[in-house]
């Protein structure tokens, strides 16, 4: 790793209140409520330091992550700190390929009602040991600022709130990872083989509930990165671009559902 030069902190002021930033349900004592979320949170903090996860909790809480992406494998954020403009900060995790795919397949096929429950958007805890990251190789830290740490406390401030979305959508930990419901449906299938049916219109299978999904506008479904930096490019202050920002929100708020 090359080291970086030495940076005075205390020349950067105390970081700037953010209006519109995600908020967090946690406003004290620990984060995450769910089995994956705390998995999740348990598992960054085996591996990061702690000072810096502590000051990323506050970040967090004071809602300084503007916005975030989520796509496999990885979350983009931009994380307002002490500057004009925030930090654009990335939580990556290893992809799962080769035997590990494998291994989480083979469990899916031999467990019963595995796959149903992960289609309807539940993930069984017995997923657990083959899906979170156990090791340091597994993760990786990247931000603008010039804070060194792996990670840095806007970093650290983006997991504490992936591990709250993982509380009610455990299914993102296969996207953290990598995986594709629908590769991964058609890999049971295939490690199941051919089987033969009496019932060959299905008058007897149980099917799963249908999934409730939660309406989100065109901006949240986007990545808000290139959004806003394209909203600063024209813009002639941050509060220009805010304003710009909250008319298209307002203006996608409109449309029909």
């Amino acid at each position: 790793m090359t080291e970086r030069a030495y940076v005075d902190y205390s020349q950067f002021g105390k970081r700037r209140p953010v209006r519109g930033g995600v908020e967090t349900r946690s406003r004290s004592g620990a984060f995450a409520r769910s089995w994956w979320g705390r998995s999740f949170l348990a598992a960054i903090e085996g591996v990061a330091d702690a000072g810096r996860l502590t000051r990323g909790r506050t970040y967090a809480r004071a809602g300084q992550v503007v916005n975030y992406h989520l796509e496999p494998g990885v979350v983009t954020a931009e994380v307002q700190g002490s500057q004009p403009r925030p930090f654009t900060a990335v939580l990556r995790l290893r992809q799962l390929r080769d035997e590990r795919l494998d291994e989480v397949v083979e469990l899916m096929r031999a467990t019963p009602g595995m796959l149903a429950r992960i289609a309807s958007g539940d993930l069984a805890p017995e997923l657990g040991p083959l899906l979170l990251p156990a090791t340091a190789s597994e993760l990786d830290f990247g931000c603008t600022c010039p804070d060194s740490g792996w990670p840095c406390k806007h970093v650290a401030a983006v997991c504490y709130i992936v591990a709250e979305r993982l509380d009610t959508e455990p299914a993102l930990m296969l996207t953290l990872r990598g995986l594709d419901l629908d590769e991964l449906i058609g890999g049971v299938a295939r490690a199941a083989g051919p089987t033969v049916s009496d019932d060959l219109y299905g008058a007897t299978i149980e099917l799963p509930a249908l999934p409730d999904p939660e309406f989100r506008s065109a901006l949240d479904d986007l990545d808000p990165v290139p959004l806003r930096q394209a909203l600063r490019s024209t813009a002639e202050d941050e509060r220009t671009a805010e304003a710009g920002l909250r008319d298209l929100r307002a203006l996608y708020g409109r449309l029909p559902r």
